[in-house]
């Protein structure tokens, strides 16, 4: 990820590097997802994944095969390994980051840990119930505050998505006219620090942002609105119609076992007063995230 967020700003060294035809420089650890991802597709083709593969319950690389049979002309088997190895690279690194965040933000305040395994009880979710079903956390109100918020502090994808703007170009309200074919995108960890649309107090975690202040007096209808602002500005999934295609997948993962470890054990920072280390390299990856844990009684 450092090498992609390094040629991701400046392409022109990925011809340098990468794709050398005299010195190439290898990237460490990534050789290992596409040669997975071939070895996966060949024992498909070959039928030698029986211990692996019930064919009752397709899986992603049988809906890819698929489609290379009704897209012959579109679908090969590069398009396909390229498929798998999207799956690996996007669909683990950014689901474990935010689970990573709503632990240690709950943790750096204890008060919304409390709350959230308090809200997670009242919801008739205990140890009975892990591992957590998603039907039965997705409607927990802090749970959902608590992921939104830890992945507004800390999106999952924190560099800028760019896009082309489409032909004709693009006015902006200020008056400012972008081109047509120029490259534009906004930092989703920018963006989530905007005063005007999360309040002065954008830089802190605080779940509460995200329901309505009824002890504030905020009527139902002036929350709706301020949700409404959020949701415009939240990027942590990308927008539109190229939002990312694994968000609810992800959310799925995120929502079952936060709400499974908070229900199980009893956890607590090691060094409470202690900060983590977060690298950006378009994946934030964090270190430090040091705990004591137990099982609940």
């Amino acid at each position: 990820m450092d090498y992609f967020s390094l040629v991701g700003c400046v392409p022109i060294l990925d011809k340098i590097l990468a794709k050398n035809p005299f010195i190439k420089v290898t990237l460490p650890g990534f050789d290992n997802i596409p040669k997975l991802s071939v070895q996966r597709m060949t024992a498909r083709l070959r039928g030698t994944d029986k211990d692996m593969h019930d064919p009752s319950h397709p899986d992603f690389l049988d809906m890819f095969m698929e489609a290379k049979k009704t897209s012959l002309d579109t679908v090969s088997n590069d398009q396909i390994v390229s498929w798998l190895m999207i799956n690996m690279l996007a669909g683990a690194d950014t689901t474990a980051l935010t689970i990573r965040s709503a632990i240690y933000f709950c943790l750096k305040h204890p008060r919304a840990w409390e709350r959230l395994r308090a809200e997670l009880a009242a919801a008739d979710i205990d140890k009975a119930s892990c591992p957590v079903q998603y039907r039965d956390c997705r409607h927990v109100a802090y749970l959902e505050a608590v992921v939104r918020e830890a992945l507004r502090v800390l999106p999952g994808v924190s560099l800028s998505l760019e896009r082309y703007v489409p032909p004709g170009g693009f006015q902006l309200k200020d008056g400012r006219f972008i081109p047509e074919g120029a490259a534009v995108g906004i930092n989703p960890y920018v963006l989530a620090r905007n005063e005007e649309v999360w309040g002065a107090d954008a830089h802190l975690f605080r779940p509460e942002r995200w329901l309505r202040d009824r002890a504030g007096g905020e009527t139902e209808a002036s929350f709706r609105l301020r949700l409404q602002r959020m949701n415009d500005a939240d990027l942590s999934f990308g927008a539109g119609s190229r939002v990312c295609i694994g968000k609810n997948l992800g959310l799925v993962q995120v929502y079952k076992v936060v709400a499974t470890i908070a229900t199980l054990y009893d956890i607590q920072l090691a060094e409470p007063e202690k900060e983590w280390t977060v690298t950006n390299s378009w994946f934030p990856r964090q270190k430090g995230l040091d705990v004591r844990i137990s099982r609940r009684a």
